[in-house]
């Protein structure tokens, strides 16, 4: 059965069809949520309105200044067009910069202020790279429009640890096994393994997957047109469509629950995940599991492996896990034509068998004598 919804918490739709969301404690009045319903500024809405605190508008900054650029550039489609989880991580980090140099003028901003904040975070070279990524975005959109005369990151670089080689690890059949066993049906651990599992979704997409991204869809299925339930979701990474047939293994999971109201996988207390914590709530269960080292990102791994080894080509494998270009298709999909073509030459490697294919041998019956010429 599905959660109830968090308290105080109301829906309805208005004349255009749109969805409006608003949090209205007994008989007070409705304080409207804006932001899209699944997300982390939803969230916090939600908690401010649960305290009686209505949306404010942002003090106007000075003109010339950080916080006055950082406020154009938001209205902007250098902003929009960013992924949404982009935005979020950038406007976190920008509200911190904010706070002790948005009154700075934007024309006195050096590489020498942008090294210093680099400094202050050495201590974790992500969020040094995270601060100069957003920096970077920022004066990139300014000098383009001539509201800066450079960009002040461009020489700024930070000393990463070197990547993981090869990446995520993809799980096992037996990491697989173990944590089916571990996580039956009927747990909130187990759906989101197997939203994982039978969809191939990025776990951002996971923690806003809910039941209004399942659609009716005619469809061809084995040379016949079927009428099928289809997952229907915009990628929160890449903004790519991606339609994948809901599954039975899948539906059954999904009914054995629990699940949330729009989103199927909720925290305990109803409300939706952020990604890195539903991440994080993974990686916790599969360790409970017996399964350490392994993250939602290796169960995509694992699934585009397992769909390339069972002959998907490259365009099936964009249209399945929401990739364009060709590159990451072709990985997968050349790895599994090299298991193929060594599983099926391996035997060449055998000399007895080269013996035998290369010897010619004797023949089995009597040969007959022929008959001689007549002198």
């Amino acid at each position: 059965m599905p959660r109830p919804r968090p308290p105080h918490l109301h829906r309805e739709a208005n004349r255009h069809g749109t969805v409006v969301w608003y949090v209205r404690i007994g008989k007070g009045s409705r304080i409207r949520i804006r932001a899209a319903y699944g997300t982390p500024e939803f969230e916090e809405a939600y908690q401010a309105a649960l305290q009686g605190d209505r949306p404010r508008g942002a003090a106007k900054a000075m003109r010339g200044t950080l916080g006055w650029l950082f406020d154009l550039y938001r209205q902007t489609t250098a902003w929009t067009d960013l992924a949404q989880s982009t935005r979020y991580k950038r406007e976190k980090i920008m509200m911190r910069v904010l706070d002790t140099a948005g009154h700075q003028m934007v024309s006195a901003i050096n590489e020498a202020h942008v090294q210093a904040g680099r400094e202050r975070r050495a201590a974790t070279p992500a969020s040094a790279q995270a601060f100069i990524d957003t920096l970077h975005g920022l004066f990139k959109w300014a000098v383009s429009v001539k509201l800066a005369a450079s960009d002040p990151t461009l020489n700024v670089k930070v000393k990463t640890k070197s990547k993981r080689k090869g990446g995520y690890p993809p799980w096992t059949d037996e990491d697989l096994a173990k944590f089916e066993a571990r996580w039956p049906r009927g747990t909130r651990e187990r759906v989101i393994f197997d939203i994982l599992a039978y969809t191939g979704l990025r776990i951002g997409d996971v923690a806003i997957l809910g039941r209004q991204h399942l659609k009716q869809r005619t469809i061809m299925i084995d040379g016949q047109l079927l009428r099928r339930t289809v997952i229907s979701i915009d990628s929160e990474k890449t903004g790519m469509r991606v339609e994948l047939p809901l599954l039975p293994a899948l539906e059954a999971t999904l009914d054995a629950g629990p699940t949330g109201d729009l989103a199927f996988v909720v925290t305990r207390r109803g409300t939706p995940w952020t990604k890195g914590a539903l991440g994080t709530e993974f990686v916790v269960a599969a360790r409970a599991a017996g399964v350490i080292g392994k993250s939602a990102h290796g169960m995509r791994k694992a699934a585009a492996t397992r769909a390339a080894e069972n002959g998907a080509t490259e365009r099936e494998l964009e249209a399945i896990f929401g990739w364009s270009g060709g590159r990451m298709a072709t990985l997968y999909t050349k790895s599994a034509n090299r298991g193929r073509l060594a599983a099926g030459a391996i035997g060449k490697l055998d000399r007895a068998e080269i013996e035998n294919r290369t010897s010619i041998p004797a023949p089995t019956a009597e040969v007959r004598a022929g008959n001689r010429k007549s002198e």
